[in-house]
């Protein structure tokens, strides 16, 4: 019986890359980072702490600026990629990330734990980022109280980041919202879209990591992984006032992202208000994240900061 449980640790079940699943069910994630710890951060001066809030924890972001503000600031609910299975809000790139950006903007910054699959499978993830912006636009923290202004609240993620940004403001009773930035989103779908691989075993190898992530899913076209499939909730019914997407050349996902971003177009009227599209070329998925200090990276930076501050 101890054989059979030591080999059943030993082989796998599920591979991912991200998450990797063995059949005693213990769960690895093999190339996650050591988290950052919270606390002020000598490059930007910004200061950042955790809060616990039961199911979800959230990672708060002050800048140095906002004890002298004259008025006060946006505030940026951000939720991280990792296909709903791997990262965290301490995970050291993306710590930095918010730390550079709540800085730059400046804003204060509120990044989501959610609970990750598979032991905590879909719509988990998504509850948490529901419950941590309703959390936000109560003003129950003092940081976000004394120093944000709750007209001016941003959605921000990357990759299934950005997947989960979209899925808060399409929901019947979203909070009317400033703006969303999705970066890189995950959004698949069984039909291809632009240049998307045709093949049949490719298009369904990119739903394999989704239906992990939610097994009670009916597939790629449920609305929450394809915005634009049959029946999915009207894009016009974004609770953002604008929305920015990005999208990078090298990334696969890149022509998902343009589709959605021309839908929201012309679910808005057609005339491109309120809707910004960034492409960058030579680059791929959340490259900004792993190479922060290249021009590209910093050209996205800004044009972010740039979404954020606009009247």
């Amino acid at each position: 019986m101890a054989s059979n449980t030591a080999a059943d640790d030993n082989e796998v079940a599920h591979e991912f890359g991200l998450v990797r699943v063995y059949k005693s069910g213990r769960v690895v994630r093999p190339f996650v980072a050591p988290p950052a710890a919270p606390g002020l951060d000598p490059a930007t001066g910004v200061d950042s702490r955790d809060v616990h809030l039961g199911d979800y924890s959230a990672r708060l972001y002050l800048p140095p600026s906002a004890a002298t503000a004259a008025a006060k600031l946006p505030v940026i609910v951000y939720v991280h990629g990792g296909g709903f299975v791997a990262e965290s809000a301490a995970s050291p790139n993306g710590h930095r990330f918010l730390n550079s950006l709540a800085a730059a903007c400046p804003a204060v910054a509120v990044s989501v734990e959610y609970r990750l699959a598979p032991e905590h499978p879909l719509p988990a993830a998504y509850d948490d980022c529901a419950a941590a912006l309703r959390w936000v636009l109560s003003g129950a923290d003092p940081w976000v109280a004394a120093h944000g202004d709750l007209g001016r609240v941003f959605l921000a993620g990357d990759s299934a980041g950005a997947n989960a940004c979209h899925y808060l403001a399409i929901q019947p009773d979203a909070a009317r919202l400033k703006g969303a930035v999705l970066i890189h989103p995950w959004f698949w779908g069984s039909e291809a879209v632009g240049e998307e691989t045709r093949h049949p075993l490719a298009r369904a190898m990119g739903g394999r990591l989704w239906m992990f992530a939610c097994p009670g899913s009916s597939g790629v076209d449920d609305p929450r992984m394809n915005p634009l499939a049959p029946g999915a909730p009207g894009l016009e019914t974004l609770a953002c006032e604008k929305v920015m997407v990005c999208t990078a050349e090298g990334d696969h996902l890149r022509w998902r992202g343009r589709a959605y971003a021309e839908a929201v177009t012309a679910a808005r009227g057609g005339d491109g208000q309120g809707v910004e599209l960034l492409e960058t070329e030579g680059e791929g998925h959340v490259f900004h994240l792993f190479k922060p200090d290249c021009d590209k990276a910093k050209e996205m930076f800004d044009r972010i900061v740039a979404f954020v501050t606009a009247p």
